[in-house]
């Protein structure tokens, strides 16, 4: 048996799994259930055990693009569907929550690399949007939520001027 088998952060790093290896040995078929049992444990969480970070802390991924009319929040949500996904907004921040069901049982999976289980993503808005007008809308895998920035949130953008320090102000 090799070292690196029993430390659980280099499992994330192993190309070849370990059952390929030991078929047949009792020991590292208990040591791969108690691996699955903490990751499922741990999944939901922000941050994983031992200070690492959990693949599904910062899923789904988002683009934010803010311009002078709205804001439009983009978030990748491969292999699911719109009725898979809800979205809800209040106290300033946009929520995107949902479920990614697995298609295969956990018996017939030799290994993978994917993740499943309900995720949810919570995004800040530094702006007011008129909320009566937030569209959203999904197509390949993509949500996009249009939000209109209100006319008090647009007029309040004021340019600071950057003054070059002087000499003097150097020591």
């Amino acid at each position: 048996m090799n070292m690196r088998d029993l430390i659980p952060w280099g499992r994330s790093q192993q190309t070849t799994p370990s059952r390929y290896r030991d078929e047949g040995d009792p020991f590292m078929t208990l040591h791969r259930e108690m691996n699955r049992l903490f990751d499922d444990v741990f999944r939901g969480f922000d941050m994983a055990p031992f200070g690492g970070v959990s693949r599904m802390a910062s899923w789904p991924h988002v683009e934010v693009v803010d311009n002078d009319k709205d804001v439009r929040i983009s978030a990748e949500l491969p292999g699911l569907e719109d009725k898979d996904v809800e979205v809800l907004i209040g106290d300033g921040v946009l929520t995107i929550r949902g479920e990614k069901k697995s298609a295969i049982e956990d018996k017939e999976r030799a290994f993978s690399e994917r993740t499943y289980g309900r995720f949810e993503r919570r995004i800040p808005l530094a702006w007011e949007v008129e909320e009566d007008k937030i569209e959203a809308s999904f197509k390949n895998g993509v949500l996009t939520v249009t939000l209109p920035k209100s006319a008090e949130s647009r007029s309040e953008v004021k340019r600071i001027a950057v003054n070059r320090a002087s000499e003097e102000t150097k020591h």
